[in-house]
């Protein structure tokens, strides 16, 4: 592959509702696009999962815009590239921005699997034909409105519920939902909102037969993680604390947690991810696949890396309804009774729509 040009895209979209987690509120999503093109005229693409504030990550929707252009793109374009794997070495001087950095990842694995004329998934070493899926229900402040959110995504199918926590919408509020829903498949999601000094609290968390805590304590924390799950039942989930092999290789080492969460964006992309995959998998801790609250080519990209083995529980993949009035891909996602078929088409298996991409750009630059 040669890559002859690349288009870069910001967007501003609207999801249907608020998602509130412990670091905030959001509805407007500010991301970007990537689109690589090579010399034959076919399209690769790729997101970059950032928001418009450094929140979740120290990554923000105008730092990447700058990565990208800056440094990032000049290491790509008018390169032969053979393999996307080789982007691991172009782009090895640059420390972090795994959110940019996984945004070209993901486009030229979309190309190369569209120049194979294989799917994403195959591409990848995927072999599922479906997947399922879960659901991530925001903190609300009206419990009433969680408990109808929640019975509403289970009667549409979602294998696994995962609910947003901080300090003071924790215990109470989860012993609610399980007095409801005694029996459904569920998770909390702390976001980094605790320290060991709140080791009695999540304690107190064992006793409703989660699946798992997820990011309880600082974000790239190993040791206060390693310290807490001794004193758990409950499994600990890691996100945060996961951006590349070597944080993936360390904490199983350290008994740092007994799940593990990929996002493509937070561990730099679809190579990383594999690699992670492929360590999990040796020493037997599942995976899933977290969201980032994408948009369809994000979306398509989570779809095509949990075909592999090792993602044995279900992901945040949710259908594009669940966050947009119209997504900006065709066919959208949908997702049947918490189970979504994988995309046969080459590459991601989903097509930009053009003009509703337009609609929703602030800001675009080319590069050739």
């Amino acid at each position: 592959m040669e890559i002859t040009e690349i288009v870069v895209y910001k967007l501003n979209m609207k999801m249907k509702y608020p998602f509130t987690t412990s670091f905030g509120t959001e509805q407007d999503r500010q991301f970007l696009l990537v689109e690589v093109k090579n010399k034959e005229g076919l399209s690769g693409w790729g997101e970059c999962v950032t928001s418009e504030k450094p929140l979740y990550i120290e990554e923000f929707t105008d730092s990447s815009w700058i990565m990208l252009n800056k440094f990032l793109i000049p290491q790509v374009l008018n390169q032969h590239i053979e393999h996307p794997e080789e982007l691991q070495s172009l782009f090895s001087m640059y420390k972090r921005n795994n959110l940019a950095k996984s945004a070209i990842d993901t486009a030229v694995w979309d190309l190369y699997a569209k120049s194979k004329g294989i799917p994403l998934a195959e591409a990848l070493g995927g072999k599922k034909s479906t997947i399922e899926v879960g659901v991530s229900l925001g903190i609300e402040e009206d419990i009433q409105v969680l408990l109808q959110n929640i019975e509403d995504k289970t009667n549409e199918g979602y294998k696994r519920i995962k609910l947003k926590i901080k300090p003071e919408k924790d215990v109470a509020v989860i012993e609610k939902v399980r007095e409801k829903f005694p029996t459904i498949p569920l998770m909390v999601d702390a976001n980094s909102a605790y320290t060991l000094a709140d080791v009695n609290i999540l304690k107190e968390l064992d006793q409703f037969n989660l699946m798992m805590i997820e990011q309880p304590l600082t974000a790239g924390d190993l040791i206060d993680h390693a310290t807490l799950q001794k004193q758990l039942k409950t499994p600990i989930c890691l996100d945060e604390s996961i951006h590349s092999y070597e944080d993936a290789r360390q904490a199983i080492e350290l008994g740092s947690g007994k799940i593990i969460n990929i996002k493509i964006g937070r561990v730099g992309g679809l190579t990383q991810a594999k690699k992670i995959h492929d360590l999990c998998q040796k020493e037997s801790i599942p995976l899933w696949c977290g969201g980032m609250l994408e948009s369809g080519v994000g979306r398509a990209h989570n779809i095509a890396i949990t075909t592999l083995k090792n993602f044995t529980l279900p992901g945040d993949t949710a259908a594009s309804s669940r966050y947009w009035e119209k997504d900006i891909i065709e066919p959208e996602v949908t997702v049947d009774n918490g189970i979504l078929t994988v995309p046969t088409d080459p590459g991601i298996g989903y097509e930009v729509n053009y003009d509703d991409l337009m609609k929703h750009t602030i800001e675009h630059k080319t590069f050739n």
